[in-house]
């Protein structure tokens, strides 16, 4: 891991708990860039003089912890499970922010649950829009439940209903959609369930093309065209 420069957003690692409990949606690294939680962070943990090159930066790459050891207070800042450390706080933000009929889903996935029941009756256009919003602190703690909550909810849907979905939703939705049609929870699917209708397939592709390139390869080989689509055109 590079260092991190003392004045811009702080990188940390993973943490290791000494029980060796894990949160199951906490990500293997993450940034700090409020400034008022970087300044805690300084606080708590200071650099040692072995971790601080000539050019002015701090070094973040600790393996474990590193030396010296670790404040109580840097301890109950970092770890995933403390109710008011960085990755807590991250996570509320995240929650207040997803749409008000899926907060509860958000908040129990927060807690630490590995895939809880989804609302039931809520649009996946909703989930798209959710998927595809550009989030502030896109490196926060939160990082891998801005992908696994919509996508867990997506990929249970059918293909035949996500598809009428992409033709309901906004562009904001559409960028969502490309990124999870393009995701695991879609590719993986066996090819009698990746067969999209020319119209929503059309959308993703066109969307792929414009905003997300790099998805369009993925989305070429595996939106498969529907028997019907190939018949209407033998």
């Amino acid at each position: 891991m590079k260092p991190t420069p003392r004045h811009g957003p702080v990188t940390l690692g993973d943490f290791s708990r000494a029980d060796g409990v894990r949160h199951p949606h906490h990500p293997r690294s993450y940034e700090l860039s409020d400034p008022e939680e970087i300044r805690e962070y300084r606080a708590a943990h200071p650099p040692h003089a072995d971790d601080r090159d000539t050019d002015g930066f701090d070094c973040m790459c600790d393996e474990g912890w590193g030396s010296p050891a670790p404040t109580a207070e840097a301890v109950r800042l970092l770890d995933p499970f403390s109710p008011d450390g960085f990755p807590a706080r991250h996570r509320s933000r995240w929650t207040a922010a997803a749409p008000r009929e899926l907060r509860a889903y958000a908040r129990a996935l927060a807690d630490g649950q590995e895939e809880p029941p989804g609302p039931r009756g809520v649009p996946l256009s909703v989930l798209f829009r959710w998927l595809g919003t550009v989030r502030e602190q896109p490196r926060d703690a939160a990082r891998l439940l801005a992908d696994r909550a919509p996508g867990l909810l997506l990929a249970r849907a059918a293909t035949a209903d996500l598809a009428w979905a992409v033709r309901e939703t906004d562009r904001v939705g559409l960028e969502g959609a490309v990124r999870f049609f393009a995701g695991e929870g879609f590719t993986t699917r066996h090819p009698k369930r990746r067969r999209v209708p020319d119209t929503a397939r059309d959308l993703l592709l066109r969307h792929a093309r414009s905003h997300r390139p790099s998805d369009l390869p993925v989305l070429e080989r595996r939106l498969l065209r529907d028997p019907e689509d190939r018949l209407r055109r033998s």
